[in-house]
């Protein structure tokens, strides 16, 4: 029997949903296994049903809807998902992956955000947008989908990547940072009802926009679809009819100034050595006053650009400053193979790369254990650092401070788990970690995290990285700061403790103390603590 991805027996204790996956001749009725006595659950889950009768059952421990609020709202909903998607993967999986990243890059990402979309969730081959309002869904969509015409002029024809998109505007159930119910349903079935390069909306959908957009969507009837009880009105527009929209009948499109401003801009890496010979990869992007982004483990110059977890920031941050960032030593494009990894070595690689830049004086951002370092850095040479950011650290690292029993067998257990599924394929004993840095995060933002942490470095890397970390201390370099600082910290950070950055804080003459409502150590896009971290950052470097 197994127990989700845990490999742990579930609590029966609470309420529990018992999930039958498959039958292997067996004559006991599903039925009846769902009938079964609650004291009986513990057989259950110690393999008694699975292993004699041939059942393979799930536990999954959850709290029912019913005993907390259910949010509800109304919203537009966007489906979209790649026409021959299992064809195109089949003849070039390289290429159709790199050419679809492009197009979300270049496109389809800055063109929701263009039109106040959220990105609830992707699978390989969809996506599932909200948007408050059903005028700027439509839009969005016919945007896309003009666009896409454009882009594929120069593909083959069967080659090209299309796009069929659904659009309903309903009733929608909030789940964490998911959304379910019937809007969701009915636009997931609009899509698939759309022709290659189309667009299909619901009768709800057509009657709102009608007197908005010109916009001819063709009444298609009362269609019946799977998992819907009732039919569904359906409205299309199809793609030789987006192809000829007069210009002044499309939706307006985001300014091009915000198109810009949205695409990740392009990078320059380059190479420099540290004090000791190791090689550190650092890049440049954006323009304006130069930013240094002090390096922190877990992060690749390339990969990071792509990633939901950190691209947003670095395309923020870039489009008011010139914003240096690098990997530290052991991670992502620089050196992996290093006999040092210390807090010391840390110091030094920053100023190395600063160095190498050739920026004499910069803003220094630092996020989590860069925090330490950028302290470090800050007071050895405060005639560079103009001003100083600091988010999710602290002063003193895990293996200096005051810890409990249980807290020392936490740690020896993560030591124990990096040094074993670091480096393996299969995610589970790298989900730790992500549910510590990001316990908010969707579907493809903890999956990029997981596989970030297997790409960036090495196990034994990790690991050394890690207790490099815990001792850093830079307590007594707190009143010798002397720039004026900005430090953050999230209320509920799961990673470091939110006294740790408020004591830094306090530490530090003149520092400003800007708490954030989130429980991630790493802020993401979709939360509503990430405007006010962006805002802050871009007021206080302003000033």
């Amino acid at each position: 029997m197994w127990l989700g991805q845990t490999g742990r027996k579930a609590d029966i204790t609470k309420p529990t949903r018992l999930t039958l996956i498959g039958h292997v001749d067996h004559d006991q009725e599903p039925s009846a296994v769902l009938r079964h006595q609650q004291e009986n659950w513990a057989d259950i889950a110690d393999g008694g049903l699975g292993a004699q009768g041939g059942w393979r059952v799930t536990l999954v421990t959850e709290e029912p809807m019913s005993r907390g609020t259910i949010e509800r709202r109304l919203a537009a909903i966007l489906a979209a998902d790649i026409a021959g998607y299992s064809r195109l993967m089949g003849y070039d999986e390289v290429g159709t992956l790199r050419a679809l990243k492009a197009h979300r890059r270049e496109l389809i990402d800055p063109t929701i955000a263009g039109h106040h979309g959220r990105i609830v969730k992707t699978t390989g081959d969809g996506m599932l947008v909200e948007f408050a309002s059903i005028v700027d869904a439509v839009g969005c969509a016919v945007s896309i989908q003009r666009c896409m015409i454009a882009r594929n002029e120069a593909v083959p024809i069967d080659r090209r990547i299309v796009f069929r998109i659904g659009i309903n505007v309903g009733d929608i159930i909030i789940d964490g940072d998911d959304i379910i119910g019937d809007g969701v349903n009915v636009a997931a079935r609009l899509e698939a009802l759309c022709e290659p390069g189309g667009l299909c909306i619901s009768r709800g959908a057509n009657e709102q926009i009608r007197d908005k957009l010109s916009l001819a969507f063709a009444d298609l009837g009362e269609q019946t679809v799977k998992n819907i009880a009732r039919s569904i009105g359906v409205f299309g527009l199809a793609a030789h009819d987006i192809a000829g929209l007069p210009e002044e009948a499309l939706p307006e499109l985001p300014g091009e100034s915000f198109m810009a401003a949205a695409a990740i801009p392009e990078q320059q890496i380059r190479f420099c050595r540290s004090s000791d010979g190791v090689q550190l990869a650092y890049s440049c992007i954006g323009q304006g006053p130069p930013l240094v982004k002090t390096g922190n483990w877990m992060t690749h110059l390339e990969k990071d650009l792509e990633s939901p977890i950190w691209r947003h920031l670095w395309r923020d941050l870039a489009r008011d400053h010139t914003l240096i960032r690098y990997d530290v030593r052991g991670n992502g494009l620089s050196d992996w193979e290093v006999e040092e990894i210390s807090f010391e070595a840390y110091v030094r690689d920053l100023e190395a790369v600063v160095d190498a830049a050739g920026v004499e004086k910069f803003d220094l951002l630092a996020i989590s254990q860069g925090c330490a370092v950028s302290i470090a850095y800050a007071a050895r040479h405060p005639e560079r650092v103009n001003r100083l950011v600091l988010y999710g650290g602290y002063s003193v690292g895990w293996a200096k401070r005051t810890r409990s029993a249980a807290e020392k067998e936490q740690v020896a257990a993560m030591v124990t788990l990096m040094r074993l599924g670091w480096g393996q394929e299969n995610p589970a004993f790298r989900q730790m970690f992500t549910s510590q840095f990001a316990p908010g995060a969707t579907r493809e933002q903890a999956d990029w995290f997981n596989n970030l942490q297997r790409i960036s470095c090495s196990p034994e890397t990790a690991v050394r990285t890690f207790e490099a970390n815990g001792e850093a201390d830079v307590t007594e370099l707190l009143g010798k700061i002397s720039v004026p600082t900005l430090v953050m910290h999230s209320r509920e950070d799961g990673r470091v403790p939110f006294e740790g950055g408020r004591r830094m804080a306090a530490g530090i003459p003149g520092a400003r103390f800007v708490p954030l409502e989130s429980r991630n150590h790493l802020i993401l896009e979709h939360e509503p603590a990430y405007p006010h971290f962006r805002e802050e950052i871009r007021s206080f470097l302003r000033d």
